[in-house]
């Protein structure tokens, strides 16, 4: 797809940066040379990446330089929309401030992560849809005493997440949790940077008119909303809703919960009780600028089933759901030779995660056998063979 290049400008300001007091220097250079490789991993061949990476050090001099005098300001953003598993809107950042984020997060990160409930999942290390889903399991095995006892499950959704995030309350929340002055500005830029006042269109406009404009970043006032696509906004929604979940489990005191991300699950032998508690977290959530999506509401008995990141959970077996399988056969057959072992190996990947699996590792591995490729005895892999198309 030929991407449309538009450059749009707007006339706000970025918020100034934390300049450092001559006698203290908030991080060494090599903290800035580790949140460039950690920033590199997965952007490497992006063009604003090789472009940093011609003048290397002399660009990581030029970076730190203007963090610590107090004159780095971000800069443009890319704008393009993706269309699976929806359409939506992405915003990247440019390198150098993808590098910026790694540093702060690399800074801040741990230790206000280690105040999440374990129920937090999502853009933690080692709380990826795996975790959320295991975690789940387990929560429900317990509730329905290993699927012995008749329990419900509440799924819930927030309306339009990223988008609604309310910064006046995100800032409150950030300015409470990082103590040291210099990195609370840093983070406070981060979070005030208005992408839309200098940013790049990468994507055709009858794409963008497939995200509904309530769900599009530039139809929101400035104090709403964090782009979707950087690691600053992952983490910085994670301490947003960090309140719902002390709320969840400590003032309603419900013992089964899991969050990930703007979906959650509450568990509880009465439906009663998940009702009860549901207006209870409609009242809350005003409080930082939320509310739950209507549509997306699910009251139902535990053993239908539970749909959750992409695993269906039901008595004593987790599976993956059925529209991912069947997207994972589709994009395996109709994948680029040159392409087929990466795709094929990152959807056996995706279906071991589920406990029962077979039948659909089965099915993939006969695509990739069709098509030349070997696969393992476990149908866990493929691999390269002597004859392929």
């Amino acid at each position: 797809m030929m991407a449309t290049r538009t450059t749009t400008t707007r006339t706000t300001s970025s918020a100034s940066g934390p300049s450092a007091d001559s006698t203290a220097v908030p991080f060494p250079f090599q903290d800035l040379v580790q949140a460039y490789y950690d920033c590199r991993r997965s952007k490497r061949n992006s063009a604003s990446a090789l472009a940093f990476e011609e003048n290397l050090e002399r660009n990581l001099i030029q970076l730190q330089e203007e963090l610590l005098t107090g004159t780095y300001r971000p800069g443009r953003s890319i704008c393009f929309v993706v269309t699976r598993p929806k359409p939506r809107e992405v915003w990247a950042a440019e390198f150098r401030d993808r590098i910026v984020h790694h540093l702060l997060y690399n800074r801040i990160g741990a230790g206000i992560e280690a105040t999440f409930i374990a129920d937090s999942c999502a853009c933690i290390p080692g709380r990826g849809t795996l975790y959320a889903a295991t975690r789940l399991e387990s929560k429900i095995r317990s509730a329905s005493q290993n699927w012995s006892q008749p329990c419900w499950y509440m799924k819930l959704d927030l309306a339009n997440f990223f988008v609604a995030i309310n910064k006046q309350v995100l800032a409150s929340q950030l300015a409470a949790r990082i103590t040291e002055p210099w990195w609370q500005e840093l983070a406070l830029q981060v979070l005030w940077h208005d992408p839309r006042e200098n940013y790049e269109v990468r994507s055709p406009r009858h794409l963008f008119n497939r995200v509904p404009q309530h769900k599009r970043l530039t139809a929101q006032p400035a104090h709403l909303g964090l782009p979707i696509g950087n690691l600053s906004s992952q983490f910085f929604a994670n301490i947003y809703l960090d309140s719902l979940d002390q709320f969840v489990k400590h003032r309603l005191r419900c013992k089964h919960y899991v969050r990930y991300v703007d979906d959650f699950v509450l568990l509880h032998e009465s439906p009663q009780q998940l009702n009860a508690w549901l207006a209870q977290i409609n009242d809350f959530l005003p409080s930082i600028g939320a509310r739950i999506n209507p549509k997306k509401t699910i009251l139902q008995p535990l053993d239908r089933g539970v749909d959750f990141v992409g695993h269906v959970i039901r008595p004593w077996r987790r599976t993956t759901r059925k529209r991912s399988v069947a997207q994972a056969l589709n994009r395996t057959a109709a994948a680029a030779p040159e392409d087929l072992m990466e795709t094929a190996n990152s959807y056996f990947g995706l279906l071991r995660q589920a406990s029962h699996s077979e039948k659909d590792r089965a099915k993939l591995a006969a695509i990739v056998l069709r098509r030349g490729r070997g696969v393992d005895g476990q149908l866990t892999k493929s691999y390269r063979t002597r004859h392929h198309d």
